[in-house]
């Protein structure tokens, strides 16, 4: 099965409420809960063509709202960003964050039971594992017996100790470029912890991490020298709370910045948490192409494809980039092209449709089509994309971006429409975003539908029709996907005007596909046209194409009546 990964915020996702205003605490703005998640909800995520959900944001993590009445220890406002908190500031790794439960003391339990659901739905669970950094003020009240908080050993004199969980700036006060707040509910923090994106400073700006505090994994960042033997506690903590997840029957991790944390860790812990979970699966959030082999040999699954498939995407649809950079794409990774996490979308990413990307969901096809059937890999894709989502919003931290803010209360109308107070349905969507839906069940659908695509093999066809008249490789890509029993002849436009390819395929790719040179009667899977096609090394493959739009053309293996290949 080829990962189709649905990420999703609970905190926004099912929040009903139409009236929100920026920075609003949440008894104005209202929040998502877990118990909303029904299996009609469940049902129409998966007919999208979904395997699994990415629940983001579901440990607990620094807000603003006072659940001290639930036993749980309140954060100082200053050091968190807007009203709801970064679901990356985790404040305690034990527990679900109280904003998601309907019944804040039955929290654990309404998660267990939204797992179950997500199971029974035919989909499997991911979550969060951040493991680079914590909120400012970590305190567990639901950590097992026997496990210490982290820190609680710790002896602050240092910069930084093996023994030590955190990094002090000694002798020096925490005072980052931002407000601490004045009397009573000042932030005091002396001495300062060193912030999670590496800032090894009492001053942090206001676009540092300046919420979180950074975990020592026993790298002396002084003079870069490591102390990895004996084991540093971290690890041993960090262990334990992968183990603690997956006992409870989540089906993989989406792992926070992982090359901000020593190689040596994962290659410790992941296969620890596999010896006990083995199809548990890992995914890595990367930023580096030169350590992709690295970081997959250390044990994960699959890792974002972020400064390779998708930064090409991007500068296609918005830079004039040319399409040809594809192939540059899966040639610098071809061993490893099927264990990149494919996206067009995510929480850090601005949204398609805003005015800061292609500013028309529309546009989406060609990219959509290459993201999704490009490798054997998963593909993600960030709730509310499928709708078109323009993240138009000035919720209130965030500000207006072009991204859906992880900092505030809010509630999406797009989503809104679409779950129609729990009773999802299409009735209330726009004629755009119901054809917008309906094209990303199709290609979504296709990507496990096809064993041509979800097991099959690639070939780029780009270096036999740069000299194509018909084709212009700065706005169009062309490939091939096969198995055994089917080729499909998938051609992407990115261009604004109508094209006629006359495809030049290979004899090479031919053969290595196994087909015989002769008539077929093929089908376009987007559109479901059928049409008599020749696969040909003299005669070109013909199509047509409209303009910011693909085809997928399926030829298959011919039978005789006893089931055996020509």
């Amino acid at each position: 099965m080829k990962p189709i990964i649905y990420q999703l915020f609970p905190r926004w996702f099912t929040n009903y409420n139409a009236t929100c205003c920026p920075d609003g605490s949440i008894e104005q703005n209202g929040s998502g809960k877990m118990n909303s998640f029904t299996p009609q909800i469940l049902k129409s995520i998966k007919e999208l063509g979904i395997t699994h959900i990415w629940y983001t944001g579901v440990i607990e993590h620094a807000h603003a709202t006072d659940y001290s009445k639930y036993g749980i220890a309140p954060d100082n406002p200053h050091v968190v960003k807007g009203k709801a908190g970064s679901p990356y500031a985790i404040s305690d790794y034990y527990d679900i964050d109280p904003d998601i439960a309907v019944n804040v003391d039955k929290r654990l339990e309404e998660f267990d039971a939204l797992v179950d659901r997500t199971h029974k739905a035919g989909m499997k669970v991911i979550i969060d594992f951040v493991p680079n950094h914590v909120a400012r003020r970590y305190c567990s009240d639901a950590k097992p017996v026997g496990i210490e908080d982290f820190g609680e050993r710790d002896d602050n004199t240092y910069f930084f100790s093996p023994a030590n969980d955190f990094y002090y700036i000694t002798r020096q006060l925490f005072a980052p470029s931002i407000d601490l707040g004045d009397g009573d509910d000042t932030y005091i923090e002396f001495p300062a912890k060193a912030s999670g994106n590496d800032c090894f400073t009492a001053f942090p700006s206001k676009n540092d991490w300046y919420e979180t505090v950074k975990l020592n994994y026993g790298v002396d960042y002084g003079d870069h020298s490591c102390h990895f033997d004996p084991i540093p506690p971290v690890w041993f903590k960090m262990l334990h709370i992968l183990r603690y997840w997956a006992s409870k029957g989540i089906d993989g991790f989406r792992c926070d910045m992982v090359f901000m944390v020593p190689l040596e860790f994962w290659r410790w812990a992941i296969p620890a948490v596999k010896k006990d979970y083995p199809d548990i699966i890992f995914i890595g959030e990367i930023y580096d192409v030169n350590l992709y082999y690295d970081f997959l040999s250390a044990g994960f699954d699959y890792l974002y494809d972020k400064v390779n498939l998708y930064d090409t995407l991007r500068a296609i649809q918005c830079s004039n980039i040319s399409a040809a950079r594809l192939t540059d794409c899966w040639q610098r990774i071809d061993p490893i092209k099927d264990r990149m996490l494919n996206f067009l979308e995510n929480h850090d990413e601005q949204r398609f449709a805003s005015e800061f990307y292609a500013g028309d969901p529309a546009l989406v096809i060609p990219s959509l089509v290459v993201s999704a059937t490009m490798s054997r890999g998963p593909v993600m894709i960030y709730a509310g994309q499928e709708l078109g989502e323009p993240a138009a919003d000035s919720e209130g931290f965030s500000g207006r971006d072009g991204r859906t803010t992880i900092f505030d209360y809010w509630s999406l109308a797009t989503l809104r429409r679409w779950l129609n107070d729990g009773k999802p349905s299409t009735t209330r969507l726009t004629a755009r975003e119901k054809w917008l839906r309906q094209r990303y069940i199709k290609i979504l659908h296709l990507c496990n539908n096809e064993n041509a695509i979800s097991h099959g093999d690639f070939f780029d066809l780009m270096y036999v029709n740069y000299e194509n008249v018909t084709l212009n490789p700065h706005r169009q890509y062309v490939y091939l996907r096969y198995d055994k029993e089917s080729l499909l002849v998938i051609a992407v436009n990115f261009g604004s005007n109508t094209c006629d390819l006359m495809i030049n395929i290979p004899q090479l790719a031919i053969d290595m596909s196994g087909f015989k040179e002769e008539k077929y009667q093929a089908e376009e899977l987007l559109s479901g046209e059928k049409s008599e096609k020749v696969l040909s090394s003299e005669k070109p493959f013909d199509t047509f194409i409209t303009p910011h739009s693909a085809v997928i053309w399926k030829l298959s293996q011919k039978k005789k009546a006893n089931g055996n290949k020509k």
